[in-house]
């Protein structure tokens, strides 16, 4: 067999190590379906929610927000300009929502029951309008991939009945995420005890998500940045670098509405208390959201494919920082006891993540993902 031959064989060291982590994760997964939480976790009756909830769960809904704010952006204001990255950013969307759904299963304590949220209804709880709309949204999500899948196998009249619903699909999905990403805001509004001032407002929901808005923008910079490296084709520094343009008046927006939140309430002075919560409250906000607004504000850092790069992934940083905080730090000061993620919980969620950017470069070699063209600057 010639040099070539074997060259072409060869698996990527890239794609071994995620078929590593993802078997790990896949035993780590079997081990909690059958020994249970305690065997897997550092869960109790004390503390309930962990890695899967605060991660996996509610801030990989915000990571999907992505999908959405393209859409809307292509369909709604009808900037073709920015198509080229419409189907990568909903098939990223699509394959995060899909995860979100594993790591809930992974976190229910009976995820056999899961299914009850669609005869069981219970309109005046926020978790089953959450639940609702992400597993809808996730429908539409699949629906407006289809297309993808009519193109590859040649099936123009079921193409065209899928452009045909198009619009309405996108609709659709704008208004279920707006509701689910907001009303994962209202859940915490539940539990006032639990959480820190500097954390719990009345406007939580607009919180999560004008925060949603920031971070799916930054997550098609990532996902573009990193595909197109993988998969050696250029990169549209045109469409990023205006994506990067938006991102400080989205963040400049949040940042002025919470701070002014905890202004109105008298609280603001909070933050410099030196406590363990307003130190983290402040390596959110200066890091997470100050330092983007400022980098995304040089021409210079948006014209650079690094600087495009890692300026997104400061943002990323800042709103899992801001969702972990909420849902596992805040939380411990109300209980006796403490909690900490496992080994086991650190590697099913990698799993998780490994899993879906296996899927995505399965999806993006057999599917037309991305435009046969792509603008390299």
């Amino acid at each position: 067999m010639s040099e070539i031959a074997l060259e072409r064989r060869r698996i990527p060291v890239g794609t071994i190590i995620l078929l590593i982590l993802m078997a790990l994760g896949l035993v780590v997964g079997i081990v909690r379906f059958t020994k249970g939480l305690g065997a897997t976790t550092d869960l109790s009756d004390f503390y309930p929610w962990g890695l899967w909830l605060g991660f996996d769960v509610i801030s990989g809904v915000a990571l999907g927000a992505g999908a959405f704010t393209i859409a809307a952006v292509v369909y709604i204001f009808n900037l073709e300009k920015y198509r080229p990255i419409l189907r990568p950013a909903i098939l990223t969307g699509f394959l995060g929502y899909l995860l979100v759904i594993m790591g809930l299963l992974a976190d229910l304590g009976q995820p056999w029951r899961l299914w009850h949220a669609i005869i069981y209804w219970n309109p005046h709880s926020v978790l089953f309008e959450v639940a609702w709309c992400v597993m809808l949204y996730t429908t539409v999500m699949f629906l407006e991939l289809l297309p993808l899948v009519f193109e590859r196998f040649n099936k123009p009249k079921l193409l065209r009945a899928a452009h045909a619903v198009t619009l309405p699909l996108v609709i659709a999905g704008i208004t279920l995420s707006t509701l689910h990403q907001s009303s994962l805001g209202s859940l915490f509004m539940i539990m006032p005890d639990k959480l820190h001032p500097l954390y719990l407002s009345p406007v939580l929901p607009i919180f999560f998500y004008v925060s949603a808005i920031a971070v799916g923008l930054a997550m098609v910079i990532v996902e573009s940045s990193l595909s197109a490296k993988a998969f050696k084709r250029g990169l549209e520094m045109d469409i990023l670098s205006n994506l990067g343009r938006a991102i400080p008046y989205v963040l400049g927006f949040y940042l002025v509405f919470r701070l002014g939140d905890l202004l109105i309430a008298g609280e603001l002075w909070l933050m410099f208390r030196g406590t363990i919560m307003s130190n983290l409250f402040l390596v959110e906000i200066v890091g997470g959201v100050v330092l983007p607004i400022v980098l995304f504000s040089i021409r210079k850092v948006r014209e650079s494919p690094a600087g495009l790069f890692w300026s997104a992934v400061i943002v990323i940083v800042g709103l899992v920082l801001n969702r972990i905080v909420m849902t596992l730090v805040a939380p411990q000061a109300s209980v006796e006891t403490t909690y900490f993620p496992t080994w086991m919980e650190f590697a099913l969620t990698v799993g998780l993540v490994s899993t879906g950017v296996f899927a995505f470069m399965l999806a993006s070699r057999f599917l037309p993902v991305f435009p046969e063209e792509a603008g390299s600057h």
